[in-house]
């Protein structure tokens, strides 16, 4: 698991430029899921909604100030109690006293400036950024991650050798998860030369103008200092920046891959490659996450197995709370009947995976009341509570460029897809429950410092 991967930025999704080949590999020997979104653009709800199953709301996670409480399960839980020996090593930004959350062992916590519990996001038209150091802490520098994943790597290889050459009666589920290429977007000159800035073409949307945006996307910009242009030798410099760290992290999962296809580990070991979230790099004027166009909310999802597909491609909607239920179909454990996804099992065996919808929500910084996505095939619907929706038809539009919502001919395709939303959760209801939830926490970080 990496931290803020858009797909794109990868060769085996098609970019033309980044250097994936370990991924490519992974992609070219198992199935690549083309269309996979994560449940929550930004860090803490959606891997706590990775963990779960469930979405973000449902565990009353709201904010990467939110800790999911103990007694709720993950799928380290359930893979434990069906005999299963479960290892995290790395980022997971769990926050709070729980450092574990159901899996037997941790190698590796998260750094300490990501555990503390902090106070809820500001969410007011006048709140900003401190910084917009997300784009001009770029190139050449100290790289902020770099120990990190490199302990990460080092762990986990040390883990799967020690696997390899002692044989368990117990079966084991290892989860190594790195920081990068989450910015800063300092990187190693060695991974830069890579990418020389002139070479770097320019974000396609990343001209459109402040004015001419939905009013959540003016708002997201000027919180994050987006708002006004960025020089464009900073936007060459910061995506080259960007593009080495995808293969830095390229790098660490081929160590991995390494050990097990040169090992016993080869034919019994299922491989997964995901990620958090997205980053906009410049898209529509955005750098970070914590809206629904796709560089942000569009994650890579590949998978090699024994019996699985080979070199296939799934166009379906998934998202990440399917990965608990396939987890648990894999271990031929029970999967319980309020997860919010399903088993992705048959599509990596080559089955027809049927198209359902996929929900993602955001509840935090930049966004004055909660967003909301349902994609159904190549249609996304976004509905804003106190703001007017946004409706994209992806194949037709997929710089979703072209807001269709409130289009005569597009209401009842704008009408069915609220109706999708409305079935699987109450945005008012949803919104209001953050909303209090953040004032509580910001009273009780007040109290106790």
């Amino acid at each position: 698991m990496s931290d803020e991967h858009d797909p794109a930025v990868s060769g085996c999704y098609g970019h033309p430029l980044v250097r994936t080949p370990n991924l490519d590999r992974l992609a070219a020997e198992g199935v690549l899921f083309e269309n996979a979104y994560c449940n929550n653009p930004i860090c803490v709800p959606s891997r706590m909604s990775f963990l779960t199953g469930k979405y973000a709301s449902d565990v009353k996670v709201y904010d990467n100030g939110s800790p999911l409480a103990s007694d709720i399960p993950t799928f380290a839980h359930y893979l434990e109690a069906s005999g299963y020996d479960t290892t995290l090593c790395g980022r997971m930004h769990m926050v709070g006293p729980d450092r574990l959350h159901g899996f037997g062992q941790r190698l590796l916590d998260d750094k300490n400036e990501w555990v503390d519990l902090r106070q809820g996001p500001v969410r007011t038209p006048q709140a900003r950024r401190g910084s917009n150091s997300h784009v001009t802490e770029c190139g050449p520098g100290p790289p902020r991650w770099l120990d990190y994943d490199r302990t990460v790597t080092d762990l986990s290889e040390r883990f799967l050798r020690e696997r390899a050459s002692n044989s368990t009666a117990r079966p084991w589920c290892l989860v190594s998860s790195f920081m990068y290429p989450h910015f800063p977007l300092y990187a190693p000159q060695e991974y830069l030369d890579l990418y020389p800035p002139d070479r770097m073409e320019m974000p396609e949307t990343g001209d459109e103008l402040l004015e001419n945006q939905h009013p959540a996307i003016q708002q997201l910009r000027y919180f994050f200092r987006n708002d006004q242009p960025y020089p464009e030798e900073l936007t060459r410099a910061a995506l080259a920046s960007y593009f080495a760290l995808v293969t830095l992290t390229d790098e660490h999962i081929g160590r991995l891959l390494s050990i097990v296809d040169n090992s016993s580990l080869r034919e019994s070991t299922v491989i997964l490659y995901i990620s958090d979230h997205g980053e906009m790099a410049g898209q529509h004027g955005i750098w970070q996450k914590q809206c629904f166009y796709e560089s942000s909310v569009r994650v890579p999802l590949v998978a090699r197995g024994p019996q699985f597909a080979q070199d296939a491609r799934v166009e379906s909607n998934v998202s990440l709370v399917d990965i608990m239920p396939t987890l648990l179909d894999l271990a031929d454990a029970p999967i319980p009947n309020d997860v919010r996804g399903r088993s992705l099992l048959p599509a990596l065996r080559g089955e027809p995976l049927p198209d359902e919808v996929v929900i993602a929500e955001y509840h935090a910084q930049g966004m004055l009341s909660a967003g909301y996505m349902a994609k159904k095939g190549n249609l996304k619907y976004n509905h804003y509570e106190d703001l007017p929706p946004q409706l994209f038809d992806l194949a037709a539009d997929p710089n979703e460029l072209s807001n269709l919502a409130g289009h005569p001919s597009w209401l009842g395709v704008q009408s069915d897809l609220h109706q999708e939303l409305l079935a699987r959760l109450d945005p008012a209801e949803v919104d209001g429950r953050a909303k209090r939830n953040q004032q509580l926490q910001g009273m009780k970080r007040s109290y106790t410092g």
